[in-house]
């Protein structure tokens, strides 16, 4: 078997479907890619054995077809250091001895069964099928992964919770402190579905969807999920199990909201917070007509420190306490330049939105507060 392949579009293809291997695998084969070629097309396999990442490209020319494995790691390091320009493979499908020929060399390394690659899962008869452009499922996730949780108590929680309605399609992530819910209505199923997809191939995703146009291809059942995009097709394992009823914990009627600038609102909370204490990250929101004051004090080493920022606030004076660092995370995943901070009283979630919205979504982040000592 013999094909002869772009250097770069190999190793960009390459580069891409690797991210799905483990550091540390538990079948070996797992450390290689599945190369197989066919009528032309050079495919491109890359598992953890629970996620399997594919790709394929055309190849200049060819004779014969065939497939086989090879380490990905030596691929990949000798693939990397190549300018542009067509590279022959050869492989002896009797011992699988590949020779990849250059311009000014060549290398020659072994190759492994492919029949030993483990296969990806097939959907089932019941599986559920709908279709989401890149660019919307890109933003979904974009915004939601940040909220995942790892907690090995409560698997549900450690993914993105994808809730299809024939009208919609909602976003959720949480880990039991922020939560963000993205609802989009450029996008529905034909039925009311749901499935829960696990941080790593949402990671995955994510970096393949920045490349990406057009419309996504999702069908899912009960254990697996496939993402068919231009370019990729991901098979994943879904977390299972029943999500919490995510609507419940958002607080409604909330009377004291608040609007301000999101980049002042940021730099002032980074200033801020370094005088917080570092056990907690307690930082102290005061809310006044028109003003919002930002404060955080660490009694352990007697700092403290406090800044006071324009807003648009009219209502009963309000102080509530957050942790820093969870604060900032969602101003810096909200698509505003000003957001509105939606507060009831300071034992209740505050509700954080964009404060102009497109009419095809909604976006709400909400954020546990920290008891305030005072």
């Amino acid at each position: 078997m013999k094909f002869i392949v772009s250097s770069t579009s190999l190793f960009s293809h390459l580069q891409a479907i690797s991210r799905v291997i483990n550091s540390k695998n538990s079948l070996p084969i797992l450390d290689c890619f599945l190369l197989e070629l066919h009528d032309g097309t050079l495919s491109m396999t890359a598992s953890d054995n629970e996620t399997t990442l594919s790709t394929s490209i055309e190849v200049n020319e060819f004779d014969g077809d065939g497939r086989f494995a090879v380490s990905s790691r030596t691929l990949l390091e000798a693939l990397k250091e190549i300018p542009e320009q067509p590279l022959s493979f050869a492989i002896n499908p009797e011992n699988l001895e590949i020779t990849v020929q250059y311009q000014n060399g060549k290398y020659s390394l072994m190759g492994q069964n492919a029949d030993e690659y483990p296969k990806p899962q097939a959907l089932g008869n019941n599986a559920v099928q709908l279709t989401i452009p890149a660019n919307v499922l890109l933003d979904g996730v974009n915004r939601c992964i940040f909220a995942t949780a790892d907690d090995e108590l409560r698997p549900v929680m450690n993914g993105i919770y994808f809730d299809i309605t024939s009208e919609d399609i909602t976003l959720v992530a949480s880990d039991g402190h922020k939560l963000v819910r993205n609802k989009t209505y450029e996008a529905h199923g034909s039925e009311k579905a749901a499935f829960i997809l696990p941080k790593k191939p949402a990671n995955l995703l994510k970096n393949l969807l920045t490349k990406e146009q057009g419309d996504v291809q999702i069908g899912f059942d009960d254990r697996n999920a496939t993402f068919i995009l231009e370019n990729y097709q991901m098979v994943c394992r879904l977390i299972e199990g029943r999500y919490p009823n995510y609507n419940s914990v958002i607080p409604q009627n909330n009377p004291h909201k608040a609007v301000i600038d999101r980049s002042s609102l940021i730099s002032a909370l980074r200033r801020v917070s370094v005088f917080s204490s570092q056990a907690s990250s307690l930082i102290k929101l005061n809310l006044s007509t028109n003003q919002m004051k930002i404060s955080a004090q660490d009694i352990d080493f007697s700092t403290s420190a406090e800044e006071t920022l324009m807003c648009q606030y009219e209502g009963n004076d309000m102080s509530i306490g957050f942790k820093s660092s969870f604060l900032i995370d969602i101003l810096n995943n909200i698509p505003s330049s000003n957001v509105v901070i939606e507060l009831a009283d300071p034992s209740r979630a505050g509700v954080i939105v964009p404060e102009e919205q497109s009419e095809n979504e909604d976006l709400l982040m909400l954020l546990m507060p920290m008891m305030l000592n005072d």
